[in-house]
């Protein structure tokens, strides 16, 4: 980001955002998330006793528990959270996100989750959802093929394939021309 747009990343997150929801963003951009597949089952039972203590368990919501554990977590580690956090509160992690909080950091932790329980899934979506109806949401089509071409591309296209019963290079074959659509099924291959 900063040799490209010659500003530091962290200092415009903060400069456009307060509160927890820059808390939150920071903490992502930080990188300090445990890469692990290792689950560790009391922390998940300690970490959804704590999620439903900071939320639905009091008046008002502790959002500091919720950064913590959605930005510093495993994958991994943060689905056994979620089965463990439905046991202890009887409800899931989406629906106390949805009752407790609300704006931009309502929508920062449920991506946050999507992204915990399906990535590829979640990527699925939003690319379905750039090519549905009129015309095609081109900024989010490019941003998300070009940006996940190297990691997680090939499950994003079994799972788009899964979800819509059609190839994710038909759906770009079928609402994109020219060169823009050249670049993209190049991408796609």
């Amino acid at each position: 980001f900063s040799p490209v747009f010659d500003r530091d990343l962290e200092s415009d997150v903060k400069s456009d955002t307060s509160g927890y929801l820059q808390k939150l963003l920071v903490t992502v951009l930080e990188a300090t998330r445990d890469e692990t597949q290792q689950v560790n089952a009391e922390l998940a039972e300690q970490d959804a006793t704590d999620l439903y203590k900071a939320g639905e368990g009091r008046w008002g919501t502790e959002e500091l528990a919720f950064n913590v554990v959605l930005a510093k977590r495993s994958y991994s580690q943060l689905r056994a959270t979620f089965q463990a956090y439905e046991k202890v509160c009887g409800k899931d992690i989406e629906e106390s996100i949805k009752s407790e909080t609300s704006g931009d950091l309502e929508k920062a932790y449920l991506t946050l989750v999507s992204c915990a329980k399906d990535c590829p899934g979640y990527f699925a979506t939003l690319l379905h959802k750039s090519m549905k109806g009129c015309g095609t949401d081109e900024e989010t089509l490019i941003r998300i093929l070009v940006t996940r071409a190297e990691s997680d591309l090939p499950a994003i296209k079994e799972k788009f394939q899964q979800m819509y019963k059609k190839s994710l290079v038909e759906a770009v074959r079928s609402d994109t021309s020219g060169d823009f659509r050249k670049l993209l099924l190049a991408l796609l291959h």
